[in-house]
């Protein structure tokens, strides 16, 4: 086995799933805004290094993937985050995109940008220690879209990014990301994941990139957020296990679900249902951000008195995922933490 396979395993290692710390400045603004916290760079860094120094997160986070701020800082005691995570056994990886921009001639439609200049940041960011890396693409459900001309530009970008990871010696999260904004129902989302994802394997395939050494991060089949009719949780694994077994091919090691803006027992409860029902040939894993985070963030508050507090909250939530990935969740775990 490869190295990159050997990394691509231990990112979707049993029992084991990934933090996504690699909010953009805009974003970790907005989350410290509601904890009333100003967006500083030591604030940052003082919230990144309580979660990760949180004890025994090992035993359920296999990785983390850092904002380019967040690779380069360090903990109190002035250890490097990427030799910090990696001394517990815990991979570092890195956000590599410039973000979802308006797609030119495709109205409410976006393309992700940072393919230019990306082979010299990926060699960068292996010599700062990352050993993989994130692109998202986000495709919107809504009147007459997604197109396939959108569709097609996001799996290309998505492909040409893998393969350039790849060349680099890290290895790709590749994230195309069906939004669950909209009153669309299931079924949508199905036929919407189904055709993301079949371009999306096309365009891996035509640029070359083995399967065998990337990781998928795709959303779960689930009802807009204002669908009438929520699907259930046995539904939304059914759904997802299906339309997965339909369109990602078994040399796939693994696939780190999003939270996608669901609360954090529902998306635990949707993976914990999939790994129960199985039948995939691929590790089912998480690689959830808020769902991971909004709990520990809130209970911080920006207070390093609080850190205890938040670290209990941030390892609850990753001891409720690591239990997820056997299928053994229940919600007394969450009553028991209470």
């Amino acid at each position: 086995m490869s190295e990159l396979e050997t990394i691509a395993n231990a990112m979707v290692a049993p029992g084991k799933g990934i933090l996504a710390a690699d909010e953009s400045s805009p974003t970790i603004k907005k989350r410290f805004d509601s904890i009333g916290v100003e967006s500083t760079e030591e604030n940052r860094r003082a919230y990144r290094d309580l979660l990760f120094t949180t004890g025994d997160a090992e035993k359920f986070i296999s990785g983390v993937i850092l904002f380019d701020e967040t690779l380069r800082q360090n903990s109190a005691d002035g250890t490097p985050f990427p030799k910090l995570l990696e001394s517990r056994g815990i991979l570092p990886g890195i956000k590599v995109d410039k973000g979802a921009k308006d797609l030119a001639g495709a109205p409410g439609e976006k393309v992700t940008e940072g393919l230019d200049g990306l082979r010299d940041r990926v060699a960068e960011y292996h010599s700062l220690g990352a050993r993989f890396a994130k692109w998202r693409a986000v495709i919107t459900i809504g009147d007459g879209i997604p197109s396939d001309y959108c569709l097609d530009t996001n799996a290309h970008a998505l492909a040409r990014y893998a393969a350039l990871c790849l060349e680099g010696g890290l290895v790709p999260i590749v994230e195309p990301e069906v939004l669950m904004d909209g009153p669309h129902d299931i079924e949508r989302c199905y036929s919407v994941t189904e055709r993301t994802l079949t371009r999306v394997f096309s365009a891996l395939n035509d640029q070359r990139v083995p399967l065998e050494q990337i990781v998928l991060k795709p959303n779960m089949v689930v009802s807009g957020t204002e669908c009438s009719s929520q699907a259930s949780v046995s539904e939304v694994a059914e759904a997802t296990l299906r339309c997965f077994r339909n369109t990602v091919p078994a040399a796939v090691p693994g696939i780190v679900f999003l939270s996608g803006g669901q609360s954090d027992e529902l998306a635990t409860a949707h993976l914990s249902e999939m790994n129960r029902q199985g039948g995939g040939p691929w590790e089912l894993s998480f690689s959830y951000g808020r769902a991971l985070q909004a709990a520990p963030l809130k209970a911080w508050s920006g207070k390093s008195e609080n850190a205890e507090a938040a670290q209990k909250a941030f390892l609850h939530r990753a001891r409720c995922n690591g239990a997820a990935r056997t299928g053994e969740y229940t919600d007394a775990m969450e009553a028991s933490a209470a």
